[in-house]
């Protein structure tokens, strides 16, 4: 029986046999206005992360990730381009289920700003829509890739990252 590696919510390592993951293609939005990054904090570690979450079959990335911001923080963006790709096999632990994530980032701008009260965030294991000044994050405070959204956070406060596809 063949098994992979995967990565635990307190960063642990875990073997799972290949045959129990599953398949998760994801979306996440990097959103920064005025010096500030739309974060999420990760429940049952209290971690930041950028929103998003999984894509549907049948639904496009755009679609995914549009749907995932209403969801998660209530405000709309427009997606401006694609920044980065992961892929990342991790074992959630509060379900027991072992994930082979392909992990898509996008640069958005944000069209509304009212963020959802945690109550109504239709998310099991994410709560807290903020923004985040970006000057103060360090990469310790992200549950996972916390140097890569610095980076892109602060690349796209200061221009670095132009928008546009």
């Amino acid at each position: 029986m063949s098994v992979v590696e995967c990565i635990t919510l307190d960063g642990h390592k875990r073997m799972v046999p290949k045959d129990l993951l599953v398949l998760r293609p994801a979306v996440y939005a990097i959103v920064v206005h005025d010096g500030e990054i739309l974060l999420m904090k990760l429940l049952p570690t209290g971690k930041y992360h950028p929103p998003g979450g999984g894509i549907r079959v049948g639904e496009r990335v755009v679609d995914a990730l549009q749907r995932e911001l209403r969801e998660e923080t209530g405000i709309e963006v427009a997606v401006e381009r694609f920044v980065y790709f992961e892929e990342l096999f991790f074992f959630y632990d509060p379900s027991g289920t072992a994930y082979h994530g392909l992990h898509f980032y996008y640069l958005c701008r944000p069209k509304t700003f009212t963020l959802l009260d945690d109550a109504q965030v239709k998310d099991d294991a994410a709560g807290k829509p903020q923004w985040v000044p970006i000057q103060g994050l360090q990469t310790q405070d992200f549950q996972a890739h916390g140097e890569i959204i610095l980076d892109l956070g602060k690349k796209s406060a200061c221009g670095g990252l132009p928008l546009g596809i």
